[in-house]
């Protein structure tokens, strides 16, 4: 393992020449949000964040996150127009544009290099008033707390989590964020640590020391912050793959594991997926991302209620205007006959209640050998997309999530397959008919 490290650590650390550059980038950026700082009384101060103050930034990948302090009296409606107005302002030459997370903030490039200015308050510790505010003590304690070595280590984990495609904080991936990389290695010591202990993690394990309990398949302290758990924004889909890849790297270690992967698209059960796309007005990522998610889980159990077996489920976005719903189905088509299963015949009361209710409706109703009343029922739907269509028509109150209702009522169509999907949403709706790229390790 010594020796591939070794030799990751030569491409992933960036050379002098690379670091100056950037330097000179950030320098460059720095100098002209701090001019435009000036003109405004809201403003209390400037600094770098993100993996380029803690010197944890990749080569390849590394943008300089410039946070502009507010003081804690300004208004919300204030900090969000004066931050937008000095990221455009300082950086009009490099065509700004804004992004959204908890609030909105600018982004720009310069030479290739993204430019995030990024308002945040100037709060005490514990007395959050934006997601944005921890990160300066963040920042402060990782400058204090990791060593040259430790964040080169850092550097390898990262380019570890990303070819395997767990990398992200960002609600579409809910992966392992760069400040957690770091916090791992601030615990273990060392990348080769940290493959070691995830490898050999218990359920419930607490890393770091916790204030309170948690109920996250693992738990993951924040250093400043004993009270917030990071891994409660890890999914368990996530977790599992970082697991399972780094018993395989502890036993045979090799580069491979460090190269993005190729995706291949599927040519298998395609006939088993469901789709379901709309068009959404354009908001924060966030926000369209949580509520696709919330759809999609909600579309999943009715799914399920409706006799059809899901067995994957994904939401996907496309340019920002287009979203989908991926379903892979045990099968699109079921039977019309199907069996409930009532009360045991002892239970006087609840089983007086199931043959009056279903006597009336039944196709036929005995007493199985599992002492239960079981009823023979007749579907109303047979099909995926007609119980789906229907299903949408008739109940967008009350199973869609309230900012997604006026998206579908504008439209929406159903399928089954690749009908109608370019290829870029055919290849985002074939990782549910994929093996997990994390288990072809395995092989």
């Amino acid at each position: 393992m010594k020796n591939i490290i070794s030799k990751v650590a030569k491409i992933v650390i960036p050379s002098k020449t690379i670091e100056k550059s950037k330097k000179q980038i950030a320098e460059l950026a720095f100098n002209l949000v701090e001019k435009e700082i000036r003109k405004f009384p809201e403003v209390v101060g400037l600094e770098f964040g993100g993996s380029f103050a803690k010197g944890t930034w990749l080569s390849k990948d590394a943008d300089i996150d410039i946070f502009v302090k507010f003081k804690e009296s300004t208004s919300e409606e204030k900090f969000e127009k004066i931050s937008k107005k000095i990221g455009f302002e300082s950086l009009k030459k490099y065509f700004p544009y804004v992004r959204y997370s908890e609030h909105p903030y600018v982004e720009a490039k310069i030479k290739s290099t993204k430019i995030n200015v990024v308002p945040f308050y100037d709060v005490k510790i514990g007395e959050w008033k934006s997601a944005a505010d921890r990160s300066s003590f963040h920042t402060k304690f990782m400058e204090k707390s990791l060593t040259s070595k430790m964040r080169n280590e850092v550097r390898i984990l990262k380019t570890f989590l990303k070819s395997n495609g767990i990398y992200g904080a960002e609600i579409a991936k809910q992966g392992f964020s760069g400040y957690v990389s770091e916090v791992l290695v601030l615990y273990f010591g060392s990348f080769a640590n940290v493959i070691k202990s995830i490898s050999e993690v218990k359920e419930n394990q607490i890393i770091g020391k916790a204030s309170k309990k948690f109920e996250t398949s693992i738990v993951i302290i924040d250093p400043i912050d004993n009270k917030r758990n990071l891994a409660a924004a890890i999914s368990d889909e996530n977790l599992g793959k970082f697991v399972l890849v780094s018993r395989v790297f502890k036993e045979k270690p090799t580069l491979e594991f460090f190269k993005d992967k190729k995706s291949t698209i599927s040519k298998k059960h395609w006939e088993n997926l469901l789709v379901i796309k709309f068009d959404f007005k354009i908001r924060s990522p966030d926000i369209i991302w949580g509520q696709i998610k919330r759809a999609t889980s909600s579309l999943s159990t009715q799914l399920e209620l409706g006799g059809f077996n899901v067995l994957r489920s994904m939401p996907h976005i496309d340019q920002q205007k287009e979203g989908y719903l991926f379903f892979l189905l045990e099968s699109t088509k079921i039977p019309e006959i199907y069996s409930k299963n009532g009360p045991e015949f002892f239970r006087e009361d609840s089983s007086k209640s199931f043959i009056s209710k279903n006597l009336a409706n039944t196709e036929l109703m005995w007493i199985g050998k599992n002492k239960k009343i079981i009823s023979l029922e007749k579907r109303k739907h047979t099909e995926a997309v007609k119980f789906m269509t229907e299903f949408l028509k008739k109940n967008l109150q009350t199973d869609m999530p309230k900012g997604l209702q006026s998206d579908f009522k504008r439209g929406f169509k159903i399928s089954i397959g690749t009908k109608n999907l370019s290829k870029s949403i055919k290849e985002a709706a074939s990782k549910l008919i994929s093996t997990d790229d994390t288990l072809l390790h395995f092989n």
